[in-house]
């Protein structure tokens, strides 16, 4: 069993929350608390609303029904700021290793002298130090989503957001990536993350949250539930027998 740092992070609430598109009800969670130690990995076949509700949770869609509260309370941009979301495929700036974590210090107000060790730190930490001068967009597909976890990381977020950041790497820079995540929640910060890999969600999960059709039909503590699923969906996902 994995250690974490005892829970002081964010929690969420998801109430009721419904978004629609062209007629079509593509997200229906009627209930979802985030709110216990570790890695929450979000699970569930194509299409199944997993990447819609991260973006519910960290305020970039407003849902057309329900409500996000967090820490008890509606988001409001200030809590916002204390989250970072990295994404499938990152966007890197046209500037150096070293200038992408350097432009977010800046914008967040961290002295100019205070920088360059703030960076080298970030860089020895996700094993970038050689890479720092390298332009960013020149990095591997691993060594860029590296890059965006340490780019978030450097704004101290509360909670990072993570959707499926090891797709299509292959397992040496999916093991540096889960290393990273690991590391950041036994720091304290709050893991929410979208993986379609089932192996994935045993290695850093502590709970997992299995989305089907756009609804939540199991959320358990990932032990019981890979040892004893408890939904005639979640047995068959987990049998390689579900579909969209």
């Amino acid at each position: 069993m994995r250690d974490f740092a005892p829970d002081m992070a964010m929690t969420f609430q998801a109430e009721g929350l419904r978004v629609g598109r062209n007629g079509v009800t593509l997200l229906n969670v009627d209930h979802l608390a985030i709110d216990g130690p570790g890695p929450t990995l979000i699970l569930g076949p194509n299409g199944a609303g997993k990447s819609l509700l991260l973006r519910c949770l960290h305020g970039l869609v407003a849902p057309d029904a329900g409500r996000v509260l967090v820490d008890g309370a509606p988001c409001a941009e200030a809590l916002r700021t204390r989250q970072a979301m990295v994404f499938q495929r990152p966007v890197l700036l046209r500037r150096s290793v070293q200038g992408n974590l350097d432009f977010v210090l800046r914008r967040r107000g961290v002295p100019r002298a205070d920088r360059p060790a703030r960076i080298a730190a970030l860089l020895a930490e996700g094993g970038l130090a050689q890479k720092a001068r390298q332009p960013a967009r020149s990095l591997s597909g691993g060594e860029a989503q590296r890059l965006a976890i340490l780019r978030a990381m450097a704004t101290d977020p509360e909670v990072l957001f993570l959707d499926e950041p090891t797709s299509a790497l292959d397992p040496s820079a999916t093991q540096a990536i889960e290393a990273l995540i690991l590391d950041a929640s036994r720091r304290g910060i709050r893991i929410v993350m979208v993986t379609h890999d089932i192996g994935q969600a045993r290695r850093l999960g502590q709970d997992v949250v299995l989305m089907h059709g756009g609804r939540v039909v199991e959320h358990a503590p990932a032990a019981r539930f890979f040892e004893a699923p408890e939904t005639p969906i979640a047995r068959r996902f987990l049998a390689g027998a579900l579909v969209i």
